[in-house]
């Protein structure tokens, strides 16, 4: 072989060489994915490579996204999000219609300046559950959220004392939902004034204005509901409540929030104020 003539090593050295060289690429590539395949089964197999990447850098483990990708596509890891989503909501009533204050803002300076609010169905063997959740726009924490079997404005009543009870916001605070009868009812503004809280509404039929919620529903239900068949409405509430109070608010890293947990998030806004 000219090489080795050229530096004068016997080929079979030569060949040794590139083995070890492989070898040590595998080990590598071994221990990486053992590190990869560790945040995937934490991840509850959500995370794509972009977030494993994230995850592992956390972890003071330095790879590249590439490196990532590739391993995961030899081993079979694939996120198991694929389904959609779409939001519904019942606007067709007599009630007034507050200003839309956000105007799809979805960014604030500290916690507890505007929080957004949404409805969503889901399907168990027993029938229909729903689901409000109120989002504090700072964090995407998800901070009061109420399972109901019925769809009416006591639902969204008592999200919002929860929410308010939990984290006493100053007055001025923003609460921006879309135009449903159920937030548009008198119980529910007279809950928001009563509170020093200013409401706020989406534009008429303009999905977009409340889609930081519906982002939220979205993630619930492709990471966690599409997946699971629930027999009961009780064993969807307590499904509900792990993967809120356990997964969402205290794990899974948010691209919006510098791929930290919502609860993270806060905690280094106050440590640094």
């Amino acid at each position: 072989m000219r090489i080795c003539r050229t530096i004068e090593i016997p080929s079979s050295g030569y060949y040794r060489w590139r083995a070890c060289k492989v070898s040590n690429s595998r080990v590598s590539d071994e221990a990486l994915y053992q590190a990869i395949k560790t945040e995937y089964d934490k991840s509850r197999k959500i995370y794509g490579s972009m977030r494993i990447e994230k995850a592992l850098r956390q972890r003071g483990i330095k790879t590249s996204k590439k490196r990532v990708a590739r391993i995961m596509n030899s081993h079979g890891l694939r996120s198991i999000v694929k389904q959609k989503f779409k939001a519904t909501t019942n606007s067709n009533h007599s009630h007034a219609v507050s200003e839309n204050i956000v105007q799809q803002k979805f960014s604030t300076e500290r916690p507890n300046q505007v929080w957004t609010s949404d409805i969503t169905y889901i399907w168990t063997s027993e029938g229909w559950i729903y689901l409000a959740v109120v989002l504090d726009i700072f964090s995407r924490q998800i901070i009061g959220w109420k399972v109901s079997n019925s769809l009416n404005k006591e639902i969204v009543s008592e999200v919002i004392i929860k929410s308010v009870q939990s984290r006493r916001p100053s007055s001025g605070l923003v609460f921006h939902s879309d135009r449903g009868v159920q937030y548009a009812s008198n119980e529910v503004r007279n809950i928001l004034k009563n509170n020093s809280i200013r409401q706020s509404m989406s534009g008429k039929g303009n999905c977009y204005d409340n889609a930081i919620t519906e982002t939220f529903f979205h993630t619930l239900k492709t990471e966690l509901v599409y997946q699971t068949s629930y027999r009961t409405r009780v064993e969807a509430e307590i499904s509900i409540f792990e993967y809120i109070e356990v997964f969402y608010n205290r794990q899974r890293l948010h691209s919006a929030i510098n791929f930290m947990a919502p609860i993270e998030y806060e905690l280094q806004f106050y440590n640094i104020k």
